[in-house]
């Protein structure tokens, strides 16, 4: 498909020169129409507070010069709309002929004409409207904005638009003529101290702003760079808009047509457009609504597995993320606050007729307004994503691959605990007592729970066969629990700040172990395999007193391992170690195990334990290396272990010891 998918079919005519480009054939009848004045002119003073609101205009209002082309088609846009509906309200007016607006430029006269076949306005009206701000509430301003000077409280300012072609143009001519009226009128002026009006004749209803531009705006008379302008604010405004007779603004509004009636070809090639990307999108979200808001929206999901850049929260949004539009005008091509930053990597359109179209378009000072799109529409995001889940899980499983971490940064950063909870629903887990590869939800988790079962239990681990195998999982064996497993770096936080879901408390095993209070420390002497009580005992004080003193609280003897020898139980492990692993700067090794608080628990009957327990007598040096080599093996199953080379020269001596023995 090319770009011709979004153009109005083009009329050939003598003066086309591009085939793909609409041509108005009534073009140097409208733009190029000389008017004529008539009569003397008569000279008036700008109101104080319109001199004020000038000066701001010209000077300090916009951030950037070229946003009064988008003010001046919003304003001829309005003015067509007007005039349609005094048609649809009125009979006798006559033909109202086409609903155009028109650009001129000329850079030999240095020259930039815009003109609208709109309502225009008659005599009375452009004194009233390009003269004072009388009806419109706003001499508010100057009290509200103090010694500040920056128009920063100039909100719903009739003519405020208008007032910025000041900020290109030394002289400024305007020439109207109200439909169903005979007579026309010039008003002009330097932005300064007065404006003129004065009779005209030849004109068209409608009105025509010639702006006779400044030294430093000469590239506003030049075809190229207005059009660049045009297609980046105004290019989907409901009338055609021409430049110098060719038609500019030839890309449909996708999200203002019903679903029904785009292709997945249109989608396609409109993605493309709005995000300059060349894949395609995975997914599309078409959203329309008049409650709460007004909102016409399309989002768009990436096929493409995020990078490192995406992956930043500090990622410089320019010139993408959702551009915002109110009534098809653009407001800002990348809005920052549409959506939460953990959805950043979405793309898209949001059109708001709840957006005034005035100074706001510039300011965006309504944070309320806002913030209540940005929770609609962040609502509709999440309740889409659980659909497909549920329609398509496969889809969606690999779209959890590519895109789970955004989805657990939203569970991390969000503030109220049924937001969190409403994006948990998207989060998704392999588990102990389902296949590989399978991954189920919360809600699937919680459907399965034992009666009385009021924790959702889950173990975090870097894959499912260092799960399974974990000693923690075989702690907990008795309870025979479902078990989720998550293998991500940020699941340990994302479950800490999630801390429950459905009023059902969410537990690391880690956690359930350290707590479990039923294993009293005796020894089961009917087992021929294991360590009397006292022979334990003494492993226990001599583990805790002689070898690792510092490093742990307690040592205890276990009746619940059977598979592993050793295990360590800390408070809160989950928390102590994404700490530990996000801490920007090392902590000495005695603050450390202060933290820590750690038990480090035995099992009297695993070879291993037996045998360090005989090896203590015969060969204290060897033993109290193995001892700790098996506490740090205990560290590396909780993942706590910062660096596991530096054990390599402690396992070193440990083999040149046991092979001494050997040849001895």
């Amino acid at each position: 498909m090319t770009s011709r998918s979004f153009s109005t079919q083009a009329e050939e005519t003598k003066e086309a020169v591009d085939e793909d480009v609409e041509v108005d054939p009534n073009y140097h009848n409208i733009i190029t129409n000389t008017e004529t004045e008539k009569g003397d002119a008569t000279s008036f003073e700008f109101q104080a507070e319109t001199r004020r609101l000038l000066e701001i205009a010209a000077k300090s209002l916009y951030s950037d010069k070229e946003v009064f082309l988008r003010e001046l088609i919003s304003n001829a846009s309005d003015a067509l709309e007007k005039l349609r509906q005094m048609h649809l309200q009125q009979t006798g007016l006559g033909d109202e002929g086409p609903l155009e607006i028109h650009i001129g430029t000329d850079e030999n006269k240095k020259t930039l004409t815009i003109q609208d076949t709109g309502i225009g306005m008659s005599k009375e009206e452009l004194i009233e409207n390009l003269g004072t701000i009388a009806r419109s509430g706003t001499k508010k301003f100057l009290e509200e904005s103090g010694d500040k000077n920056d128009g920063s409280s100039l909100i719903g300012q009739f003519g405020v638009g208008f007032y910025s072609t000041f900020m290109v143009g030394d002289r400024v001519e305007v020439f109207s003529r109200k439909a169903g009226e005979a007579t026309a009128s010039k008003w002009s002026s330097d932005g300064y101290g007065k404006f003129e009006l004065k009779e005209a004749e030849g004109l068209t209803h409608g009105s025509k702003i010639v702006i006779h531009l400044k030294g430093d705006a000469y590239d506003f008379s030049k075809e190229d760079h207005v059009k660049e302008i045009v297609e980046k604010y105004s290019n989907f405004v409901n009338a055609p808009i021409f430049l110098n007779g060719k038609k500019v603004n030839v890309v449909q509004p996708l999200w203002l047509m019903n679903s029904s009636d785009v292709t997945d070809e249109m989608h396609h090639e409109f993605y493309k457009f709005i995000s300059k990307a060349y894949d395609s999108p995975r997914f599309h979200l078409h959203y329309k609504t008049d409650s709460p808001l007004s909102i016409r929206s399309i989002f768009y999901f990436p096929s493409h597995k995020p990078g490192v850049f995406e992956l930043s929260r500090e990622t410089d949004l320019t010139d993408r993320g959702i551009a915002l539009y109110s009534r098809r005008i653009l407001i800002q091509a990348s809005n920052q606050h549409l959506l939460p930053k953990w959805l950043r990597w979405i793309k898209g359109v949001v059109d708001s007729e709840d957006i005034p179209l005035n100074l706001s378009r510039e300011l965006l000072q309504d944070s309320a307004l806002i913030r209540k799109l940005s929770t609609v529409l962040t609502g509709r995001i999440v309740k889409f994503l659980g659909d497909k889940a549920k329609k398509h899980p496969e889809e969606y499983k690999k779209f959890f691959e590519d895109y789970g971490f955004f989805i657990r940064e939203g569970i991390v950063t969000s503030q109220e605990q049924p937001e969190k909870e409403e994006i948990a629903k998207l989060l998704r887990f392999e588990s102990s007592k389902k296949p590989e590869d399978e991954r189920i939800s919360f809600d699937e988790y919680c459907e399965g729970m034992k009666a009385g079962q009021r924790e959702i239990y889950y173990l975090a681990a870097p894959n499912r066969e260092m799960a399974e195998s974990s000693p923690y999982m075989e702690a907990i064996k008795d309870k025979d629990v479902d078990v989720l497993f998550c293998y991500e770096q940020y699941d340990d936080l994302t479950m800490l700040q999630l801390g429950q879901y459905d009023r059902k408390k969410l537990k690391s095993v880690e956690n359930a172990v350290q707590e479990d209070q039923s294993d009293s420390g005796k020894v089961d002497e009917t087992n021929p395999d294991t360590l009397s009580q006292a022979e334990a005992d003494a492993m226990a004080s001599w583990l805790k007193d002689r070898v690792l003193g510092e490093r742990v609280k307690d040592v205890k003897i276990s009746s619940r391992l059977t598979t592993h020898p050793v295990v360590v139980t800390i408070p809160e492990l989950g928390a102590v170690r994404h700490f530990l692993q996000t801490s920007m700067q090392k902590i000495p090794e005695e603050e450390k195990w202060r933290l820590m608080q750690t038990t480090f628990e035995v099992n009297p009957s695993h070879d291993l334990v037996r045998n360090l327990h005989a090896l203590r007598t015969r060969d204290p040096q060897l033993a109290e290396l193995v001892a700790i080599q098996l506490f740090d093996n205990a560290m590396v199953e909780a993942g706590l272990a910062d660096d596991p080379r530096k054990f390599v020269g402690r396992i070193n001596k440990i083999l040149n010891l046991a092979l001494k023995q050997e040849q001895s």
